[in-house]
């Protein structure tokens, strides 16, 4: 990015991003992290809430994004339980809320989008 005339980059732990866009997306790029996260930005989820709830993805992929919010600091891991079945949760860190505003506004352009140039079809 060029400021006042110079480039210039974000410094973001290990990372040089060249542009705010680069940093947000490396967050939340790619086609399901928005998606979990817009699940987890109302109400805490366990894995198989999720994963009915996003039925096209496959339990490793969703297991991947997990993981990857997770260290990101979007989301956490609550885990209950010593032995089988134990209880997993999936939350939104604070952090993570940060990003309310922001998955709001996508899922409204695609409404609109989808309102425009779209049909609305109920699957049950």
């Amino acid at each position: 990015m060029i400021i006042k005339g110079k480039h210039a980059a974000y410094q973001l732990e290990d990372k040089t991003y060249h542009c705010a866009m680069d940093i947000t997306m490396n967050f939340i790029g790619g086609k399901w992290k928005t998606v979990v996260l817009w699940y987890l930005k109302n109400e805490t989820l366990r894995f198989g809430e999720l994963k009915k709830r996003i039925p096209d993805i496959t339990e490793k992929m969703l297991s991947i994004q997990l993981r990857a919010l997770e260290e990101d600091g979007l989301i956490l891991r609550n885990v209950y339980g010593i032995k089988p079945p134990v209880k997993v949760e999936y939350s939104l860190t604070d952090f993570g809320k940060t990003l309310i505003p922001v998955l709001n506004a996508i899922a409204k352009w695609g409404r609109d989008l989808g309102e425009g140039k779209g049909e609305l079809v109920f699957l049950d």
